[in-house]
């Protein structure tokens, strides 16, 4: 019986490139986006600095790699049509919710993804640009391709109602662990207060497909 081949240069390779990958991540958490220099990666990936260039060509191209890696986004391209198929039978209406209650499960429970939040609000940088309007191109043809066609010609502009959630999501996320004081009354640091936020998430969802 063949031994499964566990090592070599191109797993050693793809070994190497994740650590430093993870390395950006964990210093993201401890630090924020200003801990994020070559010496510092280097020194938390246990690595020779010159494999950064080798391998990613500069602190950007890392960087880059990370955002593709970790971004919370839970929609590639490649799943769009199957959802959009399986989303007619309701007008997008469970879609709607389960994105944003993926969104607020994501952001409440990674502190990683809140620091690329506050960094993309943070810092005016081609990358984070980039990764955002991936996000917004891809939301954009679900939109399109679904939503839109169940509220043509009704008095409701869906879009507006839902970038207001979404908007509040990313606020009160970041608010519950950056402040880590109630919001309204509601304690996002208890699971109590998170439910009762999706709870009314999805009232707002219910309300706008009434």
């Amino acid at each position: 019986m063949l031994r499964k081949v566990t090592d070599g240069p191109v797993r050693n390779k793809e070994r190497t490139r994740d650590k430093m990958i993870v390395a950006v991540g964990e210093i993201l958490k401890k630090d924020g986006f200003s801990g994020l220099n070559i010496s510092r990666i280097a020194d938390e990936a246990k690595v020779d600095r010159k494999l950064i260039y080798g391998y990613f060509g500069s602190l950007e191209g890392l960087v880059q790699a990370y955002l593709n890696k970790n971004d919370y986004w839970k929609i590639n391209e490649e799943d769009i049509e199957g959802m959009v198929q399986t989303g007619r039978a309701d007008g997008g209406k469970a879609l709607a919710y389960s994105v944003l209650e993926n969104q607020f499960d994501s952001l409440i429970g990674n502190e990683e993804m809140r620091r690329i939040i506050t960094w993309g609000l943070s810092e005016k940088m081609p990358m984070l640009k980039e990764l955002d309007l991936k996000r917004e191109n891809i939301g954009d043809q679900v939109l399109r391709e679904l939503i839109d066609e169940h509220f043509a010609g009704k008095d409701k502009n869906f879009r507006a109602m839902y970038a207001l959630l979404m908007g509040g999501v990313y606020y009160l996320t970041l608010h519950a662990k950056m402040q880590e004081n109630p919001f309204c009354g509601i304690d996002l640091q208890q699971v109590s207060g998170q439910e009762e936020i999706k709870k009314a998430l999805k009232q707002f969802i219910d309300l706008a497909y009434l």
